[in-house]
Protein backbone atom coordinates (compact mmCIF):
# COMPACT_ATOMS: atom_id res chain seq x y z
CA UNK A 1 0.00 0.00 0.00
CA UNK A 2 1.59 3.34 -0.99
CA UNK A 3 2.60 5.68 1.78
CA UNK A 4 0.28 8.60 2.42
CA UNK A 5 2.96 10.65 4.19
CA UNK A 6 3.33 14.20 2.95
CA UNK A 7 6.66 15.14 1.37
CA UNK A 8 9.04 16.94 3.67
CA UNK A 9 9.99 20.53 3.06
CA UNK A 10 13.58 19.45 2.41
CA UNK A 11 12.47 17.42 -0.64
CA UNK A 12 9.55 19.59 -1.80
CA UNK A 13 9.65 22.24 -4.47
CA UNK A 14 8.53 25.75 -3.47
CA UNK A 15 5.21 25.10 -5.25
CA UNK A 16 4.52 22.07 -3.03
CA UNK A 17 5.42 23.78 0.24
CA UNK A 18 2.86 25.24 2.60
CA UNK A 19 3.19 28.80 3.83
CA UNK A 20 4.62 27.42 7.09
CA UNK A 21 7.25 25.44 5.15
CA UNK A 22 8.26 28.56 3.26
CA UNK A 23 8.45 30.70 6.39
CA UNK A 24 10.62 28.11 8.12
CA UNK A 25 12.88 27.97 5.08
CA UNK A 26 13.41 31.72 5.35
CA UNK A 27 14.21 31.44 9.06
CA UNK A 28 16.71 28.64 8.41
CA UNK A 29 18.49 30.74 5.80
CA UNK A 30 18.74 33.67 8.19
CA UNK A 31 20.06 31.35 10.92
CA UNK A 32 22.90 30.12 8.73
CA UNK A 33 24.44 33.57 8.35
CA UNK A 34 25.76 36.08 10.88
CA UNK A 35 24.77 39.12 8.82
CA UNK A 36 21.57 40.72 7.58
CA UNK A 37 20.25 39.50 4.22
CA UNK A 38 18.08 41.31 1.68
CA UNK A 39 14.78 39.96 0.39
CA UNK A 40 16.13 39.38 -3.13
CA UNK A 41 19.01 37.27 -1.81
CA UNK A 42 16.69 35.33 0.50
CA UNK A 43 14.32 34.65 -2.38
CA UNK A 44 17.20 33.39 -4.52
CA UNK A 45 18.53 31.09 -1.80
CA UNK A 46 15.14 29.62 -0.93
CA UNK A 47 13.73 29.36 -4.43
CA UNK A 48 10.76 31.53 -3.49
CA UNK A 49 9.47 34.43 -5.53
CA UNK A 50 10.49 37.82 -4.24
CA UNK A 51 6.85 38.77 -3.56
CA UNK A 52 6.25 35.59 -1.54
CA UNK A 53 9.44 36.06 0.48
CA UNK A 54 8.55 39.70 1.16
CA UNK A 55 5.02 38.80 2.29
CA UNK A 56 6.19 36.03 4.63
CA UNK A 57 8.97 38.19 6.05
CA UNK A 58 6.35 40.80 6.89
CA UNK A 59 4.32 38.23 8.82
CA UNK A 60 7.44 37.01 10.65
CA UNK A 61 8.40 40.59 11.44
CA UNK A 62 4.99 41.35 12.96
CA UNK A 63 5.52 38.38 15.27
CA UNK A 64 9.06 39.48 16.24
CA UNK A 65 10.58 36.39 14.63
CA UNK A 66 12.61 38.52 12.23
CA UNK A 67 13.81 42.12 12.40
CA UNK A 68 14.19 44.55 9.53
CA UNK A 69 17.43 46.54 9.33
CA UNK A 70 17.06 49.04 6.51
CA UNK A 71 16.06 46.90 3.56
CA UNK A 72 17.63 43.72 5.01
CA UNK A 73 16.46 41.14 7.54
CA UNK A 74 17.88 39.21 10.49
CA UNK A 75 16.48 36.86 13.14
CA UNK A 76 14.29 38.52 15.75
CA UNK A 77 14.53 38.62 19.52
CA UNK A 78 11.46 36.45 19.98
CA UNK A 79 13.33 33.51 18.46
CA UNK A 80 16.06 33.96 21.06
CA UNK A 81 13.47 33.84 23.86
CA UNK A 82 12.05 30.63 22.39
CA UNK A 83 15.50 29.14 21.86
CA UNK A 84 16.51 29.56 25.50
CA UNK A 85 13.68 27.20 26.43
CA UNK A 86 14.59 24.43 24.00
CA UNK A 87 16.72 22.54 26.51
CA UNK A 88 14.39 23.03 29.44
CA UNK A 89 14.23 25.33 32.46
CA UNK A 90 17.48 24.04 33.96
CA UNK A 91 19.61 25.50 31.16
CA UNK A 92 17.72 28.79 31.34
CA UNK A 93 18.19 29.02 35.11
CA UNK A 94 21.90 28.22 34.79
CA UNK A 95 22.24 30.90 32.13
CA UNK A 96 20.68 33.50 34.40
CA UNK A 97 22.36 32.34 37.61
CA UNK A 98 25.85 32.13 36.12
CA UNK A 99 25.80 35.26 33.97
CA UNK A 100 27.55 37.35 36.69
CA UNK A 101 30.33 34.77 36.88
CA UNK A 102 30.70 34.71 33.09
CA UNK A 103 30.98 38.49 33.22
CA UNK A 104 33.65 38.17 35.94
CA UNK A 105 35.59 35.79 33.71
CA UNK A 106 35.38 38.22 30.82
CA UNK A 107 36.63 41.09 32.99
CA UNK A 108 39.61 39.00 34.10
CA UNK A 109 40.56 37.95 30.56
CA UNK A 110 38.98 40.30 27.99
CA UNK A 111 38.86 37.23 25.74
CA UNK A 112 35.77 35.45 24.39
CA UNK A 113 34.14 33.44 27.17
CA UNK A 114 31.50 30.72 27.04
CA UNK A 115 29.03 28.97 29.29
CA UNK A 116 27.91 25.55 28.02
CA UNK A 117 25.95 22.51 29.19
CA UNK A 118 26.02 18.89 28.09
CA UNK A 119 23.05 17.57 26.11
CA UNK A 120 23.46 13.87 25.24
CA UNK A 121 26.84 13.79 23.46
CA UNK A 122 26.74 17.44 22.37
CA UNK A 123 27.34 20.66 24.19
CA UNK A 124 24.95 23.57 23.97
CA UNK A 125 26.26 27.11 24.32
CA UNK A 126 23.86 28.84 26.71
CA UNK A 127 25.79 32.11 26.96
CA UNK A 128 28.74 33.87 25.36
CA UNK A 129 30.53 37.20 25.71
CA UNK A 130 32.74 38.29 22.82
CA UNK A 131 36.30 39.32 23.60
CA UNK A 132 38.24 42.33 22.39
CA UNK A 133 40.04 40.29 19.74
CA UNK A 134 37.85 39.02 16.91
CA UNK A 135 38.17 35.25 16.62
CA UNK A 136 36.37 33.09 14.07
CA UNK A 137 34.44 30.51 16.06
CA UNK A 138 31.54 28.12 15.39
CA UNK A 139 30.09 28.89 18.84
CA UNK A 140 26.80 30.78 19.05
CA UNK A 141 24.29 31.03 21.88
CA UNK A 142 21.88 28.13 21.47
CA UNK A 143 24.17 26.28 19.05
CA UNK A 144 25.20 22.67 19.51
CA UNK A 145 28.63 21.16 18.91
CA UNK A 146 29.99 17.64 19.38
CA UNK A 147 31.33 17.57 22.92
CA UNK A 148 34.42 15.48 22.13
CA UNK A 149 36.18 18.21 20.14
CA UNK A 150 35.54 21.23 22.38
CA UNK A 151 37.14 22.34 25.62
CA UNK A 152 33.82 22.73 27.44
CA UNK A 153 32.66 19.39 26.06
CA UNK A 154 35.71 17.49 27.23
CA UNK A 155 35.52 19.20 30.63
CA UNK A 156 32.01 17.75 31.01
CA UNK A 157 32.55 14.35 29.37
CA UNK A 158 35.48 13.70 31.71
CA UNK A 159 32.99 13.43 34.58
CA UNK A 160 30.23 11.60 32.69
CA UNK A 161 31.42 8.11 31.76
CA UNK A 162 28.24 7.08 29.96
CA UNK A 163 28.15 10.20 27.79
CA UNK A 164 31.86 9.86 26.99
CA UNK A 165 31.44 6.23 25.90
CA UNK A 166 28.38 7.17 23.85
CA UNK A 167 30.41 9.85 22.09
CA UNK A 168 33.16 7.34 21.32
CA UNK A 169 30.59 4.82 20.03
CA UNK A 170 29.19 7.44 17.64
CA UNK A 171 32.68 8.00 16.25
CA UNK A 172 35.27 10.68 16.94
CA UNK A 173 35.21 12.29 13.51
CA UNK A 174 38.18 14.50 12.75
CA UNK A 175 36.89 18.05 12.33
CA UNK A 176 40.48 19.27 11.89
CA UNK A 177 43.84 17.58 11.69
CA UNK A 178 44.23 18.17 15.45
CA UNK A 179 41.02 16.47 16.61
CA UNK A 180 41.55 13.49 18.91
CA UNK A 181 40.03 10.62 16.94
CA UNK A 182 41.68 7.64 18.60
CA UNK A 183 39.46 6.25 21.40
CA UNK A 184 42.45 5.29 23.55
CA UNK A 185 44.04 8.73 23.28
CA UNK A 186 40.67 10.36 23.92
CA UNK A 187 40.06 8.30 27.10
CA UNK A 188 43.58 9.18 28.30
CA UNK A 189 42.79 12.85 27.73
CA UNK A 190 39.61 12.56 29.81
CA UNK A 191 41.58 10.88 32.62
CA UNK A 192 44.03 13.79 32.62
CA UNK A 193 41.14 16.26 32.77
CA UNK A 194 39.63 14.45 35.77
CA UNK A 195 42.99 14.59 37.54
CA UNK A 196 43.83 18.22 36.73
CA UNK A 197 40.32 19.66 36.47
CA UNK A 198 41.05 21.58 33.28
CA UNK A 199 40.50 20.87 29.58
CA UNK A 200 42.01 22.26 26.40
CA UNK A 201 40.85 22.55 22.82
CA UNK A 202 43.94 22.85 20.65
CA UNK A 203 42.37 23.68 17.25
CA UNK A 204 40.29 20.51 17.54
CA UNK A 205 36.91 22.08 16.71
CA UNK A 206 38.12 24.71 14.23
CA UNK A 207 41.48 25.69 12.80
CA UNK A 208 42.91 28.82 14.37
CA UNK A 209 40.82 28.48 17.52
CA UNK A 210 42.00 27.34 20.94
CA UNK A 211 40.38 27.40 24.34
CA UNK A 212 40.78 26.36 27.94
CA UNK A 213 37.80 25.15 29.98
CA UNK A 214 36.81 23.99 33.45
CA UNK A 215 33.66 22.33 34.79
CA UNK A 216 31.30 24.09 37.19
CA UNK A 217 30.65 21.60 39.98
CA UNK A 218 27.16 21.48 41.46
CA UNK A 219 25.58 19.39 44.23
CA UNK A 220 27.21 16.03 44.80
CA UNK A 221 30.42 17.11 43.12
CA UNK A 222 28.97 16.61 39.63
CA UNK A 223 29.42 19.19 36.86
CA UNK A 224 26.34 21.14 35.82
CA UNK A 225 28.02 23.32 33.20
CA UNK A 226 31.43 24.39 31.93
CA UNK A 227 33.16 27.73 31.43
CA UNK A 228 35.80 28.45 28.80
CA UNK A 229 38.11 31.16 27.51
CA UNK A 230 38.73 31.09 23.76
CA UNK A 231 40.95 32.98 21.36
CA UNK A 232 43.33 32.45 18.47
CA UNK A 233 45.43 29.32 18.60
CA UNK A 234 48.57 31.28 19.48
CA UNK A 235 47.23 32.62 22.77
CA UNK A 236 48.63 31.19 26.00
CA UNK A 237 45.62 29.18 27.14
CA UNK A 238 47.28 27.90 30.30
CA UNK A 239 47.74 31.49 31.49
CA UNK A 240 43.99 31.76 32.04
CA UNK A 241 43.69 28.55 34.07
CA UNK A 242 43.90 30.27 37.51
CA UNK A 243 41.17 32.77 36.63
CA UNK A 244 38.98 30.00 35.24
CA UNK A 245 39.39 27.84 38.32
CA UNK A 246 38.58 30.74 40.64
CA UNK A 247 35.46 31.81 38.73
CA UNK A 248 34.24 28.22 38.29
CA UNK A 249 34.62 27.63 42.03
CA UNK A 250 32.49 30.68 42.84
CA UNK A 251 29.97 29.71 40.16
CA UNK A 252 29.69 26.22 41.69
CA UNK A 253 29.07 27.71 45.12
CA UNK A 254 26.28 29.84 43.65
CA UNK A 255 24.64 26.80 42.04
CA UNK A 256 24.85 24.76 45.25
CA UNK A 257 23.46 27.65 47.33
CA UNK A 258 20.57 28.13 44.90
CA UNK A 259 19.81 24.41 44.97
CA UNK A 260 19.83 24.35 48.79
CA UNK A 261 17.60 27.40 48.94
CA UNK A 262 15.05 25.91 46.55
CA UNK A 263 15.02 22.65 48.53
CA UNK A 264 14.60 24.31 51.95
CA UNK A 265 11.12 24.24 53.54
CA UNK A 266 9.24 27.51 53.22
CA UNK A 267 10.36 30.02 55.81
CA UNK A 268 13.68 28.36 56.69
CA UNK A 269 16.69 30.54 56.34
CA UNK A 270 14.62 33.71 56.20
CA UNK A 271 14.16 34.43 59.91
CA UNK A 272 14.55 38.18 60.46
CA UNK A 273 17.28 39.40 62.76
CA UNK A 274 16.32 40.08 66.37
Amino acid sequence: MPSSAAPTSASSSPEQQTAVDKALTLLKQLAEHDREIGVSELARRTGLTKSTAFRLLGILQRNDLVERVGSDYRLGTRLFDIGTRVYGPTSLLLRERLLPHLADLYELTHETVHLAVLHDTDIVYVNKIHGHRATRSPSRIGARMPAYCTGVGKALLAFDHDAAEAAIALGLTGRTEYTLTDPGAFRAELRRIRQEGIAYDRQEAALGLACVAVPVMGPGGRPVAALSVASGHRFDAARFAPALRRVAYEAGRAVIAAKAQSAAPSGLGSTPAA
